[in-house]
Protein backbone atom coordinates (compact mmCIF):
# COMPACT_ATOMS: atom_id res chain seq x y z
CA UNK A 1 0.00 0.00 0.00
CA UNK A 2 1.59 3.32 -0.85
CA UNK A 3 1.29 6.02 1.26
CA UNK A 4 1.88 10.11 0.54
CA UNK A 5 4.48 11.08 3.47
CA UNK A 6 4.77 14.86 3.00
CA UNK A 7 8.75 15.46 4.10
CA UNK A 8 9.86 12.39 2.17
CA UNK A 9 13.52 10.88 3.94
CA UNK A 10 16.61 10.71 1.70
CA UNK A 11 18.99 7.80 2.65
CA UNK A 12 22.49 7.49 2.29
CA UNK A 13 25.44 5.53 3.45
CA UNK A 14 28.15 5.38 6.26
CA UNK A 15 29.09 5.62 9.80
CA UNK A 16 31.61 7.82 12.30
CA UNK A 17 32.52 6.91 15.52
CA UNK A 18 31.25 9.10 18.90
CA UNK A 19 31.68 10.18 22.65
CA UNK A 20 28.52 10.21 24.68
CA UNK A 21 30.02 12.35 27.34
CA UNK A 22 27.75 14.12 29.64
CA UNK A 23 27.99 18.34 29.18
CA UNK A 24 27.72 20.01 32.60
CA UNK A 25 28.05 23.45 31.16
CA UNK A 26 25.19 25.47 31.63
CA UNK A 27 23.62 27.02 28.16
CA UNK A 28 22.53 25.71 25.28
CA UNK A 29 24.78 22.99 23.87
CA UNK A 30 23.77 20.97 21.26
CA UNK A 31 26.37 18.16 20.13
CA UNK A 32 25.79 15.54 16.89
CA UNK A 33 26.54 12.42 19.01
CA UNK A 34 26.50 10.22 16.27
CA UNK A 35 26.23 9.67 11.99
CA UNK A 36 24.12 6.85 11.07
CA UNK A 37 25.54 4.53 8.28
CA UNK A 38 22.51 3.22 6.13
CA UNK A 39 24.26 0.07 5.02
CA UNK A 40 24.57 -1.60 8.21
CA UNK A 41 23.41 -0.28 11.49
CA UNK A 42 20.38 2.06 9.60
CA UNK A 43 19.55 5.41 9.07
CA UNK A 44 16.71 7.64 8.47
CA UNK A 45 14.56 8.12 11.43
CA UNK A 46 11.17 8.83 10.62
CA UNK A 47 7.98 10.32 12.56
CA UNK A 48 7.68 9.76 15.64
CA UNK A 49 11.13 8.04 16.32
CA UNK A 50 10.93 8.31 19.68
CA UNK A 51 13.81 6.97 21.87
CA UNK A 52 13.29 5.15 25.07
CA UNK A 53 15.61 5.23 28.40
CA UNK A 54 16.17 1.83 29.42
CA UNK A 55 16.45 0.36 33.04
CA UNK A 56 20.36 0.88 32.46
CA UNK A 57 20.46 4.50 31.47
CA UNK A 58 21.30 3.34 28.48
CA UNK A 59 19.27 4.89 25.29
CA UNK A 60 17.00 2.87 22.82
CA UNK A 61 15.81 3.78 19.71
CA UNK A 62 14.74 2.35 15.76
CA UNK A 63 16.34 3.49 12.11
CA UNK A 64 13.37 3.60 10.30
CA UNK A 65 15.33 2.08 6.76
CA UNK A 66 18.92 0.75 6.09
CA UNK A 67 20.75 -1.92 8.11
CA UNK A 68 21.75 -5.74 6.48
CA UNK A 69 18.54 -5.98 4.56
CA UNK A 70 17.31 -2.59 4.15
CA UNK A 71 14.59 -2.89 6.55
CA UNK A 72 15.45 -0.62 9.72
CA UNK A 73 17.18 -1.98 12.81
CA UNK A 74 16.95 -1.48 16.48
CA UNK A 75 20.22 0.27 18.63
CA UNK A 76 21.32 0.84 22.01
CA UNK A 77 23.60 4.21 22.66
CA UNK A 78 25.60 3.17 25.75
CA UNK A 79 27.14 5.70 28.40
CA UNK A 80 30.53 4.99 27.69
CA UNK A 81 29.84 5.98 23.53
CA UNK A 82 29.77 2.53 22.11
CA UNK A 83 26.83 2.15 19.72
CA UNK A 84 25.41 -1.43 19.47
CA UNK A 85 23.03 -2.40 16.71
CA UNK A 86 20.96 -4.84 18.20
CA UNK A 87 18.25 -6.08 15.46
CA UNK A 88 18.35 -5.97 11.98
CA UNK A 89 14.25 -6.41 10.51
CA UNK A 90 14.45 -8.50 7.59
CA UNK A 91 11.20 -8.38 6.59
CA UNK A 92 9.75 -11.69 8.37
CA UNK A 93 9.51 -9.65 11.85
CA UNK A 94 8.91 -6.17 10.18
CA UNK A 95 10.28 -3.57 8.13
CA UNK A 96 10.42 0.33 8.81
CA UNK A 97 9.89 0.56 12.45
CA UNK A 98 8.77 3.92 12.08
CA UNK A 99 7.48 5.06 15.72
CA UNK A 100 10.64 3.77 17.43
CA UNK A 101 10.50 2.16 21.46
CA UNK A 102 8.91 2.68 24.09
CA UNK A 103 9.71 1.27 28.19
CA UNK A 104 7.49 -1.90 28.87
CA UNK A 105 7.14 -2.29 32.75
CA UNK A 106 8.63 -5.59 32.38
CA UNK A 107 11.76 -3.38 31.17
CA UNK A 108 12.02 -4.82 27.63
CA UNK A 109 11.06 -2.32 25.18
CA UNK A 110 8.20 -1.79 22.60
CA UNK A 111 7.58 -0.95 19.30
CA UNK A 112 5.52 -1.51 15.47
CA UNK A 113 6.95 -1.72 11.95
CA UNK A 114 4.28 -0.53 9.09
CA UNK A 115 5.02 -3.18 6.87
CA UNK A 116 6.40 -6.60 6.89
CA UNK A 117 5.39 -9.77 9.28
CA UNK A 118 3.55 -12.72 8.08
CA UNK A 119 0.75 -10.31 6.62
CA UNK A 120 3.06 -7.80 5.12
CA UNK A 121 0.59 -5.58 6.88
CA UNK A 122 2.89 -4.77 10.02
CA UNK A 123 4.16 -6.31 13.75
CA UNK A 124 4.06 -5.25 17.36
CA UNK A 125 7.16 -6.62 18.90
CA UNK A 126 8.89 -6.42 22.31
CA UNK A 127 12.83 -6.05 22.01
CA UNK A 128 15.17 -6.97 25.41
CA UNK A 129 17.85 -4.38 26.28
CA UNK A 130 19.76 -7.49 24.68
CA UNK A 131 18.33 -7.41 21.09
CA UNK A 132 15.97 -10.39 21.52
CA UNK A 133 12.81 -9.57 19.37
CA UNK A 134 9.33 -10.78 19.59
CA UNK A 135 6.67 -10.25 17.57
CA UNK A 136 3.60 -10.54 19.03
CA UNK A 137 1.36 -9.69 16.67
CA UNK A 138 1.21 -9.69 12.86
CA UNK A 139 -1.35 -7.46 11.08
CA UNK A 140 -3.67 -9.00 9.03
CA UNK A 141 -6.38 -6.34 8.05
CA UNK A 142 -9.91 -5.63 8.59
CA UNK A 143 -11.88 -4.40 11.52
CA UNK A 144 -11.07 -7.72 13.39
CA UNK A 145 -7.46 -6.88 13.23
CA UNK A 146 -6.09 -3.92 11.90
CA UNK A 147 -2.85 -2.81 9.44
CA UNK A 148 0.35 -0.59 9.11
CA UNK A 149 0.56 0.60 12.69
CA UNK A 150 3.06 4.38 12.58
CA UNK A 151 3.51 5.16 15.81
CA UNK A 152 4.57 2.56 18.64
CA UNK A 153 2.20 1.47 21.52
CA UNK A 154 1.92 3.19 24.89
CA UNK A 155 1.98 1.45 28.36
CA UNK A 156 -0.96 2.62 31.19
CA UNK A 157 -1.43 2.13 34.50
CA UNK A 158 -3.53 -0.72 34.28
CA UNK A 159 -0.13 -2.49 32.58
CA UNK A 160 -1.47 -3.12 29.23
CA UNK A 161 -0.05 -1.79 26.13
CA UNK A 162 -2.83 0.58 23.75
CA UNK A 163 -1.74 1.60 20.15
CA UNK A 164 -3.61 2.57 16.96
CA UNK A 165 -3.34 1.70 13.51
CA UNK A 166 -5.33 1.86 10.24
CA UNK A 167 -8.74 -0.81 9.79
CA UNK A 168 -7.52 -1.67 6.52
CA UNK A 169 -10.62 -2.21 4.83
CA UNK A 170 -12.40 0.60 2.10
CA UNK A 171 -13.27 3.05 4.84
CA UNK A 172 -9.61 3.49 5.83
CA UNK A 173 -11.05 4.73 8.95
CA UNK A 174 -8.54 4.33 12.64
CA UNK A 175 -8.77 1.65 15.25
CA UNK A 176 -7.75 1.20 18.66
CA UNK A 177 -5.76 -2.13 19.69
CA UNK A 178 -4.50 -3.51 22.89
CA UNK A 179 -2.00 -5.82 23.89
CA UNK A 180 -1.79 -7.58 27.31
CA UNK A 181 1.05 -9.13 28.75
CA UNK A 182 -1.53 -11.83 29.92
CA UNK A 183 -4.23 -12.33 27.12
CA UNK A 184 -2.01 -10.88 24.22
CA UNK A 185 -3.59 -8.89 21.03
CA UNK A 186 -7.19 -7.69 20.98
CA UNK A 187 -9.35 -4.47 18.79
CA UNK A 188 -10.26 -2.07 21.15
CA UNK A 189 -12.48 -0.42 19.18
CA UNK A 190 -12.78 1.35 15.51
CA UNK A 191 -12.74 5.03 15.40
CA UNK A 192 -14.86 6.09 12.78
CA UNK A 193 -13.64 8.53 9.96
CA UNK A 194 -13.10 11.72 11.83
CA UNK A 195 -10.43 9.71 12.99
CA UNK A 196 -8.73 8.15 9.56
CA UNK A 197 -6.20 5.41 10.05
CA UNK A 198 -4.00 6.85 7.57
CA UNK A 199 -3.31 10.00 9.86
CA UNK A 200 -2.50 8.58 12.86
CA UNK A 201 1.59 9.01 12.57
CA UNK A 202 1.52 10.50 16.61
CA UNK A 203 1.33 7.84 19.55
CA UNK A 204 -1.32 7.77 22.26
CA UNK A 205 -0.01 9.19 25.24
CA UNK A 206 -2.40 8.67 28.73
CA UNK A 207 -3.68 11.13 30.59
CA UNK A 208 -4.14 12.01 34.47
CA UNK A 209 -7.47 11.16 34.00
CA UNK A 210 -6.98 7.85 32.45
CA UNK A 211 -7.88 8.73 28.98
CA UNK A 212 -5.74 8.78 26.09
CA UNK A 213 -4.78 11.28 23.57
CA UNK A 214 -3.58 12.05 20.52
CA UNK A 215 -3.51 14.14 17.86
CA UNK A 216 -4.48 12.84 13.51
CA UNK A 217 -2.59 14.10 10.56
CA UNK A 218 -5.98 14.53 8.63
CA UNK A 219 -9.52 13.85 8.94
CA UNK A 220 -12.09 15.71 11.27
CA UNK A 221 -14.92 18.23 9.84
CA UNK A 222 -12.03 20.37 7.88
CA UNK A 223 -10.03 17.83 6.61
CA UNK A 224 -6.86 19.04 8.16
CA UNK A 225 -6.55 16.88 11.35
CA UNK A 226 -7.76 16.79 15.03
CA UNK A 227 -6.85 16.27 18.44
CA UNK A 228 -8.81 13.61 20.05
CA UNK A 229 -9.19 11.35 23.31
CA UNK A 230 -9.85 7.78 23.56
CA UNK A 231 -11.53 6.04 26.73
CA UNK A 232 -9.81 2.83 27.90
CA UNK A 233 -13.03 0.96 25.92
CA UNK A 234 -12.50 2.91 22.66
CA UNK A 235 -14.92 6.05 23.19
CA UNK A 236 -13.90 8.51 20.48
CA UNK A 237 -14.10 12.46 21.35
CA UNK A 238 -12.79 14.70 19.40
CA UNK A 239 -11.28 17.80 21.02
CA UNK A 240 -10.51 19.82 18.69
CA UNK A 241 -10.74 20.29 14.62
CA UNK A 242 -8.07 22.07 13.08
CA UNK A 243 -9.02 24.82 10.29
CA UNK A 244 -5.40 25.55 8.76
CA UNK A 245 -5.74 28.59 9.97
CA UNK A 246 -5.04 27.70 13.49
CA UNK A 247 -2.40 24.72 12.66
CA UNK A 248 -3.08 21.24 10.52
CA UNK A 249 -1.99 18.29 8.98
CA UNK A 250 0.82 17.15 11.74
CA UNK A 251 2.85 14.21 12.72
CA UNK A 252 3.30 14.70 16.37
CA UNK A 253 1.95 13.44 19.64
CA UNK A 254 1.11 16.00 22.41
CA UNK A 255 2.18 16.40 26.15
CA UNK A 256 0.28 16.84 29.07
CA UNK A 257 1.18 19.43 32.07
CA UNK A 258 -0.03 18.19 36.43
CA UNK A 259 -3.40 20.36 35.55
CA UNK A 260 -4.47 18.44 32.33
CA UNK A 261 -3.70 20.95 29.60
CA UNK A 262 -2.54 19.11 26.40
CA UNK A 263 0.54 21.41 23.93
CA UNK A 264 1.55 19.80 20.82
CA UNK A 265 2.53 21.32 17.28
CA UNK A 266 1.29 20.53 13.60
CA UNK A 267 3.29 20.68 11.07
CA UNK A 268 1.51 23.00 8.42
CA UNK A 269 -0.94 26.13 8.75
CA UNK A 270 -1.02 28.94 10.90
CA UNK A 271 -1.52 32.74 10.92
CA UNK A 272 1.60 32.67 8.29
CA UNK A 273 0.95 28.68 6.98
CA UNK A 274 4.31 27.65 8.75
CA UNK A 275 3.04 25.30 11.42
CA UNK A 276 1.45 25.95 15.12
CA UNK A 277 3.08 25.51 18.74
CA UNK A 278 -0.39 25.18 20.31
CA UNK A 279 -2.03 24.53 23.89
CA UNK A 280 -5.88 23.47 24.86
CA UNK A 281 -7.99 22.25 27.33
CA UNK A 282 -9.37 18.65 27.13
CA UNK A 283 -12.70 20.50 26.78
CA UNK A 284 -11.32 22.36 23.66
CA UNK A 285 -10.24 25.60 25.12
CA UNK A 286 -7.63 25.93 22.17
CA UNK A 287 -4.80 28.95 22.20
CA UNK A 288 -2.40 29.14 19.12
CA UNK A 289 0.89 29.66 20.92
CA UNK A 290 3.20 30.67 18.40
CA UNK A 291 2.74 30.68 14.40
CA UNK A 292 5.21 29.72 12.52
CA UNK A 293 6.21 31.68 8.44
CA UNK A 294 5.53 28.99 5.62
CA UNK A 295 8.58 30.66 3.60
CA UNK A 296 11.41 28.32 4.93
CA UNK A 297 14.68 29.64 3.69
CA UNK A 298 15.44 32.74 5.25
CA UNK A 299 13.28 32.13 8.50
CA UNK A 300 15.87 32.76 11.39
CA UNK A 301 12.96 31.19 13.68
CA UNK A 302 12.54 27.98 12.13
CA UNK A 303 9.62 26.69 10.15
CA UNK A 304 7.49 23.09 9.86
CA UNK A 305 7.21 21.94 13.47
CA UNK A 306 6.91 17.88 12.43
CA UNK A 307 8.07 16.76 15.62
CA UNK A 308 6.52 16.88 18.85
CA UNK A 309 7.32 18.56 21.66
CA UNK A 310 8.91 17.55 25.15
CA UNK A 311 8.13 18.73 28.74
CA UNK A 312 11.05 19.95 30.51
CA UNK A 313 11.83 19.05 34.38
CA UNK A 314 11.92 23.30 34.34
CA UNK A 315 8.23 23.16 33.33
CA UNK A 316 8.92 24.80 29.49
CA UNK A 317 8.44 22.91 26.55
CA UNK A 318 11.68 22.09 24.05
CA UNK A 319 11.08 21.31 20.44
CA UNK A 320 12.30 21.49 16.80
CA UNK A 321 11.16 22.49 13.28
CA UNK A 322 11.77 20.53 10.15
CA UNK A 323 13.04 23.22 8.24
CA UNK A 324 13.74 27.22 8.64
CA UNK A 325 16.96 29.01 10.41
CA UNK A 326 19.87 30.18 8.54
CA UNK A 327 21.04 27.15 7.13
CA UNK A 328 17.18 26.07 6.25
CA UNK A 329 18.06 22.57 7.83
CA UNK A 330 15.75 23.27 10.81
CA UNK A 331 16.23 24.91 14.38
CA UNK A 332 15.44 23.70 18.27
CA UNK A 333 14.19 25.80 20.70
CA UNK A 334 11.89 26.89 24.33
CA UNK A 335 8.48 28.27 24.50
CA UNK A 336 6.99 28.91 28.22
CA UNK A 337 3.15 27.99 28.66
CA UNK A 338 2.50 31.28 27.86
CA UNK A 339 3.67 31.57 24.57
CA UNK A 340 7.15 33.16 24.86
CA UNK A 341 9.30 31.68 22.04
CA UNK A 342 13.46 31.51 22.50
CA UNK A 343 15.63 29.92 19.78
CA UNK A 344 17.90 27.70 21.31
CA UNK A 345 20.31 26.16 18.23
CA UNK A 346 20.63 25.65 14.42
CA UNK A 347 21.40 22.63 12.38
CA UNK A 348 23.56 23.07 9.26
CA UNK A 349 23.12 19.85 7.56
CA UNK A 350 26.60 18.56 8.12
CA UNK A 351 25.44 17.76 12.21
CA UNK A 352 21.60 16.87 11.27
CA UNK A 353 18.85 18.46 9.21
CA UNK A 354 15.15 16.98 8.74
CA UNK A 355 14.20 17.32 12.62
CA UNK A 356 10.60 14.92 12.46
CA UNK A 357 11.05 12.87 15.34
CA UNK A 358 10.13 13.75 18.86
CA UNK A 359 13.09 14.14 21.45
CA UNK A 360 13.18 13.31 25.03
CA UNK A 361 14.71 14.52 27.91
CA UNK A 362 16.97 12.21 29.41
CA UNK A 363 16.93 12.00 33.45
CA UNK A 364 20.41 13.68 33.91
CA UNK A 365 18.64 16.39 32.64
CA UNK A 366 19.96 16.58 28.41
CA UNK A 367 17.72 16.21 25.99
CA UNK A 368 18.26 13.89 23.33
CA UNK A 369 16.53 12.73 19.62
CA UNK A 370 17.00 11.95 15.96
CA UNK A 371 17.72 13.54 13.11
CA UNK A 372 16.10 12.32 9.83
CA UNK A 373 19.16 13.82 7.31
CA UNK A 374 22.36 14.95 7.99
CA UNK A 375 25.27 14.59 9.37
CA UNK A 376 28.57 13.39 7.77
CA UNK A 377 27.21 10.87 5.38
CA UNK A 378 23.31 11.98 5.24
CA UNK A 379 21.88 8.77 6.93
CA UNK A 380 20.40 11.00 10.07
CA UNK A 381 22.53 11.62 13.80
CA UNK A 382 20.98 11.05 17.04
CA UNK A 383 21.94 14.61 18.85
CA UNK A 384 21.91 15.63 22.46
CA UNK A 385 21.15 19.33 23.48
CA UNK A 386 22.26 20.33 26.76
CA UNK A 387 20.02 23.30 28.44
CA UNK A 388 21.30 23.54 31.60
CA UNK A 389 18.67 20.93 33.49
CA UNK A 390 19.18 19.27 36.39
CA UNK A 391 19.19 15.55 37.19
CA UNK A 392 15.62 14.51 38.37
CA UNK A 393 13.42 10.75 38.46
CA UNK A 394 10.97 10.35 35.65
CA UNK A 395 7.69 7.96 36.56
CA UNK A 396 6.48 5.42 33.72
CA UNK A 397 2.90 6.15 34.61
CA UNK A 398 1.81 9.90 35.15
CA UNK A 399 -1.63 9.01 37.59
CA UNK A 400 -2.46 6.23 39.37
CA UNK A 401 -4.15 4.90 42.37
CA UNK A 402 -2.95 3.79 46.02
CA UNK A 403 -1.60 0.08 45.75
CA UNK A 404 -0.47 0.43 42.48
CA UNK A 405 2.87 -0.55 41.64
CA UNK A 406 5.01 2.16 39.33
CA UNK A 407 8.17 1.92 38.02
CA UNK A 408 10.57 4.99 38.70
CA UNK A 409 13.97 5.98 36.41
CA UNK A 410 16.85 8.14 37.63
CA UNK A 411 20.27 7.66 38.60
CA UNK A 412 22.58 6.61 41.55
CA UNK A 413 19.37 4.52 42.74
CA UNK A 414 21.92 2.02 44.35
CA UNK A 415 22.06 3.99 47.65
CA UNK A 416 18.21 4.87 47.60
CA UNK A 417 16.94 5.28 51.37
CA UNK A 418 13.70 6.64 50.69
CA UNK A 419 11.21 7.37 48.33
CA UNK A 420 7.71 9.79 48.86
CA UNK A 421 4.59 10.35 47.34
CA UNK A 422 3.97 14.23 48.03
CA UNK A 423 5.66 13.94 51.71
CA UNK A 424 4.11 10.22 51.96
CA UNK A 425 6.60 7.55 52.46
CA UNK A 426 6.77 4.95 50.13
CA UNK A 427 7.74 1.25 49.87
CA UNK A 428 10.28 0.44 47.43
CA UNK A 429 12.56 -1.86 45.62
CA UNK A 430 15.78 -1.17 43.56
CA UNK A 431 16.12 -2.56 40.53
CA UNK A 432 19.02 -1.29 38.86
CA UNK A 433 21.29 1.83 39.82
CA UNK A 434 18.55 3.23 37.04
CA UNK A 435 15.53 2.12 37.96
CA UNK A 436 13.50 1.30 41.30
CA UNK A 437 9.68 -0.10 41.18
CA UNK A 438 7.73 2.40 44.14
CA UNK A 439 3.96 1.37 45.52
CA UNK A 440 1.81 4.27 45.92
CA UNK A 441 0.87 4.73 49.48
CA UNK A 442 -2.09 5.06 50.98
CA UNK A 443 -3.08 8.39 52.07
CA UNK A 444 -1.12 9.78 49.41
CA UNK A 445 -1.83 13.19 47.52
CA UNK A 446 -1.56 14.25 43.99
CA UNK A 447 2.21 16.28 43.99
CA UNK A 448 5.66 15.75 43.05
CA UNK A 449 7.55 12.02 43.64
CA UNK A 450 11.29 12.63 45.44
CA UNK A 451 13.66 9.96 45.80
CA UNK A 452 16.15 10.62 48.00
CA UNK A 453 19.90 8.89 47.73
CA UNK A 454 22.90 8.52 50.09
CA UNK A 455 24.18 12.16 48.28
CA UNK A 456 21.56 13.09 46.43
CA UNK A 457 17.38 14.10 46.51
CA UNK A 458 15.72 13.82 43.15
CA UNK A 459 12.68 15.54 42.35
CA UNK A 460 10.24 14.14 39.21
CA UNK A 461 9.77 16.13 36.69
CA UNK A 462 6.28 16.61 36.75
CA UNK A 463 3.71 15.77 39.73
CA UNK A 464 2.36 12.99 39.58
CA UNK A 465 -1.75 12.43 40.06
CA UNK A 466 -3.31 10.53 42.52
CA UNK A 467 -6.71 8.74 40.83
Amino acid sequence: MTRSRVFRLTLVLTLTMWVLIADKAVGQTYTDLHDFNCATEGCGPDYTSLLAQGRDGNLYGTASFGGLYGDGTIFRIAANGSVTTLHNFDGTDGMYPYGGLILGADGNFYGTTFYGGANNLGTLFRVTPSGVLTVLHAFGGGVSDGTLPMSTPTLANDGNYYGVAEVGDNTHDGMMYKYSPSSGYTIVATLGNNIPGSGLFAPLIQGIDGNFYSTSYDGGVNGSGTVYSLSPTGAVNVIYNFDTLHGGWGYAPVVQDSQGNLFGTEAQGGTDDGGVIFGTTTSGNFKSLYNFINYCPGQAYGCVPAGGLVFGNDSNLYGSTYRGGPNNDGVFFKITRAGAYTQLATLNGANGAGLVGTPIQHTSGTIYGLASTGGAYGGGVLYSLNVGLKPFVSLLFSSGKAGTLVGILGQGFSTAHSVSFNGVASSFKVISKGYLVAKIPSGATSGFVVVQTSTKTFKSNRQFVIQ
